[in-house]
This record gives C-alpha cells, structure tokens and sequence, in this order.
C-alpha cells in the first residue's frame, strides 16, 4: 500500500511538474506569438524619438559640428559623456549573468537575458556616439583601419581610440555568443511551438537542439566557460575608456591613476540599476509579476547597496587623490566644481540621486520589494551617474587654456539633445523588438528555479527543495 501510494505522488509530482512548465512555456513565450497590450503604442512612440534623433544627426551631417555645443576649450559634450555613460550600463550583463551564475546565486535566472540584451544595446548605442562626434563618419575608419599601403599610413596603436575600438568590438562580439548560446534550449522550444517559415527559422538557429543529457552537458560548459572567458573583458573594457581621460595629461582632473577601477565600480552600478528600470517594466508590460517576484527586487537591491558603497570608495579616492597633488590648477579645477553655480548644483544633485538617496531607500525591505520603489531608484542612480560622466567630461576642458574672448562655458544644442534622447529610445527599442522574436526572460532558467522551489519527497515527509524568504 505504501509502494502504490508512493508512486501515486510521483505520479502527481510529474503531473505537476508538467503542468507548470506548460505554463511557462505560454506565459513566456505569448510576446514572441502574439502582441502584448500597448505594443504598438510603445513601439510607435520610441520610433518617433529615435527618428527625431536620426533628423538631428542628419541636419549634423549637413552644417557641421557647428550646431552642437561643443567648441573651444570645450570640444567634448554630449556625445563624449552618453559615450561613457553607455559603456557603464554595457556592464549589466556581465555582472549578472557572468558573475553571478559562477556564483551560482538562484534569483538571477528570470534576469539573465534581459540584462545580456541591455548589454549588447548599450554597447551599439555606445559605439555610435564617437562616430557621431566625429562629424564626418565616413573618416573614423582611419582610426583603425590602414587606409593608404603605397606610404605606408598605419593607424597609431597609441591612441585610445584604437583601444576603445578593440574593447568594445571585442565585448560585443563575446556578449552576443553569450546570449546566443543561453539563447538555444529556448530557441528550440519555440521551434516546437511555431509553424510555416517561423518554424524554420527557429529550427535553424537551434543547432538540432533535442534537450538530451549531452547536449545539457555541454551547454552548461559553454556557458561557465564563456562566462570565465567574458570577465577580463568586462574589466578592460571600461579600464580602456578611462584611460581615453588619464592618458591625456593636460587637462584638469583625468591624470589619474584610480580612473580605472572608479569608472568599472561606476559602470557596474548603473549597470544594475539599469537592470532594475528593464525588470520593473518587464512586470507591467508583459504581466510577468509571477516570474520577477519582490524577492527577485529585494535580492538585486541589497546587492545595489554593496555596489553603490564600493563605488563611493572609489568617487571619495578620486577626489582625496586630485586634493593630495597641491597643484594649483587641480585645487582651482575641484573649487570650481564644489562652489561655484551651476558646477556645484550639478554636483550635489549627482551625489544625492546617484549614492545618498537610493542607499537610504535601499535600506528598508519593503522598498526593496516594491516594483515602483525599485523602478523609481533604478532611474533615479542612472541621472546621477549621467551627471556624474558629465561631471568627469566637461569641467576639465572648461578650464583648459581659457582665454580672453571665451564668455562662456559649455551650452548643449537641441540637436544633441535629440541626438541623446533618441540612443535612449534606441536602447529600450531594440529590447522590444528582441522580445518581440525571442523570449526576453530564459525558460530553461526559469523552468530551473521553479524545480528547485518544488517540494522533494523523503520516506512519508514532503519538503521544500530550497528556503525561500
């Protein structure tokens, strides 16, 4: 009687089990065969802020640099500061898909991909933005590419610029087979599920994916090694793009030398901040509250809160280091930023949105596990670390080689801020359009964390198979 009535719960465990994958499977996979509700609302209206942005650069490419702010002393803007400003956020994805499954820490599965597709947007996004600044696109390919072989005309490998082209094309190709080779149980699941060309397309791009224990095997190495792989590059990538600053001696406030771990620190916190805005937009638009829990919210919180104090370390390090020199220019330079309006307005706003207002909310458990709260913070740290490259960009040239007939600072154009209000709508664009296609939240992961939520049987007694809060 024991044995029939042990294999009657097995029975209804599996029953269960398929229950729940079945729908997973549905919930997950009704964007990529449907349209959620306010699609074309949401896609129409990035669409038009991203067209503005391309007019913008267009009328650019027409009349010259001249339409945009930047000028002498000040011959980096905008576009220089939504450059770095992106890169940082590139950093989502490594830090919570790479680091954090050789962690092998549970809550991040539903978050995975979202955060490798924010990834591979924020590092197109930001690679367009020195070809932009450059005014004539057409000529950055002298930056690395040998363009006369009869004199012998090579680019200069001591520049940033062929740094910063080797990083990012190296991160972006890395981050796309990562979320490619994540991408294929899925991938496969979905051939299953589509017909006609739909079906074939997704069939091709499974690689012959059947979901046998050998081929979960290999995936599973893929994936650990690409994720060991992918960290130094995730490290170089922004270390590369403070040394466009530190290498150049000559302005105020970027020889630094802790430049390179301070913008990797900067990086990972609006990273996964970024994270947080994409995931509490997950819940509303597609409804998927059952999948991105308030515990999901509450773990990537606390984790925001040992971020954000590592990264004011690293601001407090930069500052204390410029203050150490005694160089007079260095003291006038951090004076002017501290006291003088509107570069101490800019920076006390920095401080308090990017560390002093978040880490307070971000103490509470229960802002920690509110959607809004958690969407509101996420925003609220991105403005401030905004500022914070703005901060980094523009005061420094402001107060090189000033001269007499100079009234002025630096003062953005409409066109540039169009041209950044469009890379924003192009970021959360691609990432509709990605979810449109393939499922944005990973099914096996998901299918993975629910098994470890079930309930495991030993002799009469049934338990949880992990703790949950």
């Amino acid at each position: 009687m024991n044995g029939g009535r042990g294999a009657g719960s097995e029975g209804k465990m599996e029953a269960d089990r398929v229950g729940v994958e079945k729908k997973i499977n549905k919930d997950l996979l009704g964007p990529v065969f449907g349209f959620p509700r306010n699609f074309w609302k949401a896609s129409g209206v990035l669409s038009l802020v991203v067209f503005a942005g391309i007019l913008a650069f267009v009328w650019l490419l027409i009349n010259g640099l001249g339409v945009a702010g930047i000028n002498r002393p000040v011959m980096w803007g905008f576009f220089i500061t939504n450059f770095v400003f992106w890169v940082g956020i590139s950093h989502a994805g490594v830090m919570i898909s790479s680091i954090l499954r050789l962690s092998r820490a549970e809550w991040r599965l539903p978050m995975t991909r979202a955060a490798e597709i924010l990834t591979i947007m924020a590092l197109f996004t930001a690679a367009l933005h020195p070809i932009i600044h450059s005014g004539r696109p057409w000529r950055t390919m002298y930056w690395a590419f040998p363009y006369d072989f009869s004199r012998m005309l090579w680019p200069n490998i001591r520049s940033p610029i062929i740094w910063d082209v080797t990083a990012i094309l190296t991160y972006l190709t890395s981050s796309a087979m990562f979320v490619y080779v994540a991408l294929i149980p899925d991938l496969a699941i979905a051939r299953d599920r589509a017909s006609g060309f739909a079906r074939s397309m997704y069939g091709r791009m499974a690689l012959g994916w059947t979901g046998t224990s050998r081929q979960w095997k290999l995936h599973g190495i893929a994936s650990v090694l690409l994720a060991g792989l992918i960290l130094p590059v995730f490290v170089s990538v922004h270390s590369v793009v403070s040394w466009d600053f530190a290498s150049l001696t000559s302005v105020e406030g970027w020889h630094s030398t802790v430049f390179a771990p301070y913008f990797v620190a900067g990086a990972i916190h609006s990273g996964v901040s970024a994270v947080v805005v994409v995931m509490a937009l997950m819940v509303w638009f597609y409804g998927w509250k059952d999948y991105l829990r308030p515990r999901h919210f509450d773990a990537i919180g606390k984790l925001l809160i040992a971020i954000a104090i590592g990264w004011f370390y690293f601001y407090i390090l930069e500052f204390v280091f410029g203050m150490y020199s005694l160089e007079g220019p260095e003291l006038a330079m951090r004076e002017m930023v501290t006291f003088q309006p509107p570069w101490s307005i800019y920076q006390i706003a920095f401080l308090f949105t990017a560390f002093l207002i978040p880490v307070s909310l971000l103490l509470f458990r229960r802002v920690r596990r509110n959607v809004l709260a958690m969407f509101l913070i996420g925003i609220t740290v991105n403005i401030g670390m905004w500022f914070e490259r703005f901060l980094i960009v523009i005061p420094g040239l402001a107060r090189k080689q000033p001269f007499t007939f100079v009234w002025g600072t630096y003062r953005p154009t409409l066109v540039e801020i169009l041209i950044v209000a469009g890379s924003f709508a192009l970021v959360f664009l691609g990432i509709l359009m990605f979810a449109k296609f393939f499922p944005l939240v990973p099914l096996s992961d998901v299918k993975e964390g629910e098994a470890s939520r079930g309930e495991i049987q030993i002799g009469r007694a049934r338990f949880k198979a992990t703790l949950q809060d």
